[in-house]
């Protein structure tokens, strides 16, 4: 294998300067959603391919910035942070939304919803430390090839689970609010957990190629997982690639928010129409809340997505994907973690619901803690063994034991 920005050959065909240390800033396999198809797929599946291009960094081997670190340096720390925080209020928010919404609220098609939107993301900063550990690493892959295709496969069923869990979210709220009559005959707890189902199941489906392409390979001393089409056509590796990117921008992220957009509008007119006879809700909202943010962490990315497609064909947009593309994936990756922040925010229910769990919590924990330390007590006053009676003297005081009445009697 050569050094340096060289031409590797792997399996019978060329890889072209196939960078690790670039493989991580836009490859680490816990990008969120396409985050880890479309991180690593910047830089790794451009490495399958026979055409003529460069990867993102072989320009400059160290391009110094004013701070004197090197943008690659740069990238690393913005990822880590952005994964620790992603982490921790993933962890925690999401934690907390699916312990509200499963054991404290009332089951509602609404919370099943939203039960299921936590889940999704929760599951997914799980896997938060194995990236966190890739980047720490200088993008070297310790966990063997399972666990590559594991978390890739995790990542990008999460993104399109959380999009098609809002289409449906933003759907529900259209027709039980235009249509009620519908809504209060076909609108079920049962029927909803069917729709999870398939979201789930679809999103499965949709997430499978990961499974397919994703694959460990060694290289400059280091382990890297990345997207290895593997076919002796470069031609086929390319359409492969390309059809991989299409289908996930289209399906994770056109067609939802077309459907979200087209309702939103109707909803809109209809609530403008009503003469306040359909109104918005704190849930609903919090639901626009939350369709906002994911458009806004996910649209860069899938634009960068896009935009990666002809990379080759410039330098300037090569330097532009360069910076861009791990700042966007980060974002589109954080995401995980807005959506318990903004039912804090904007969610009025949501606040209400949380404080009386907490305080319910509180309660029962120092009512706990009361009824022990009184079984202590009770304990230890049990186990006092009466003192001996002691022997009549004309100048001691006479001590005595009451059983009844629990305590020492001193007659002087």
């Amino acid at each position: 294998m050569e050094g340096g920005g060289q031409p590797l050959e792997l399996n019978g065909r060329l890889l072209l300067m196939l960078h690790p240390r670039n493989a991580g800033a836009f490859g680490t396999p816990a990008y969120k959603g396409g985050s880890v198809a479309a991180t690593e797929e910047s830089m790794e599946d451009y490495g399958n391919y026979t055409y003529d291009y460069l990867e993102y960094g072989d320009f400059e081997e160290e391009e110094e910035v004013r701070d004197g670190y090197s943008q690659k340096e740069a990238m690393h720390i913005i990822s880590i942070v952005m994964y620790s925080i992603s982490f921790v209020l993933g962890v925690t928010g999401n934690g907390i939304v699916i312990w509200v919404t499963a054991f404290k609220s009332k089951r509602t098609v609404n919370s099943i919803w939203l039960l299921n939107m936590a889940i999704a993301d929760f599951v997914f900063v799980l896997f938060l430390p194995f990236s966190i550990d890739y980047v720490l690493r200088d993008f070297h892959w310790s966990f063997g090839l399972v666990m590559c295709k594991l978390n890739s496969f995790v990542s990008v069923m999460n993104m399109y689970a959380s999009v098609l869990f809002l289409m449906m979210l933003s759907l529900d709220r259209y027709v039980s609010l235009v249509h009620l009559s519908w809504s209060q005959r076909c609108r079920s707890v049962w029927r909803a957990w069917v729709v999870c189902g398939c979201v789930w199941g679809v999103s499965a489906l949709l997430s499978l190629p990961t499974l397919i392409f994703r694959d460990t390979m060694s290289l400059r001393d280091r382990v890297v997982c990345f997207n290895n089409f593997n076919v002796q056509d470069g031609h086929t590796a390319a359409v492969r690639h390309i059809t991989l990117v299409v289908v996930r921008t289209a399906v994770g992220f056109l067609l939802p928010f077309s459907a979200i957009c087209v309702t939103g509008i109707l909803l809109v007119i209809k609530v403008h129409q009503s003469d306040d006879s359909v109104y918005l809700s704190s849930f609903s909202k919090t639901v626009s809340a939350v369709i906002l943010a994911f458009f806004l962490c996910w649209a860069p990315f899938h634009t960068f997505s896009l935009m990666e497609l002809s990379m080759h064909s410039s330098l300037y947009l090569h330097d532009v994907l360069k910076t861009g593309f791990p700042l966007a994936t980060s974002l589109a990756f954080f995401n995980s973690c807005v959506n318990p922040l903004l039912y804090m925010l904007v969610g009025k229910k949501v606040r209400r619901l949380l404080k009386r769990s907490c305080l319910d919590i509180t309660k029962s924990s120092l009512r706990e803690l009361s009824q022990s330390i009184s079984a202590t007590e009770s304990l230890s006053a049990a186990d006092i063994s009466p003192p001996e009676e002691p022997t009549e003297s004309s100048t001691n005081p006479t001590v005595t034991y009451s059983r009844n009445q629990n305590k020492l009697l001193f007659d002087l």
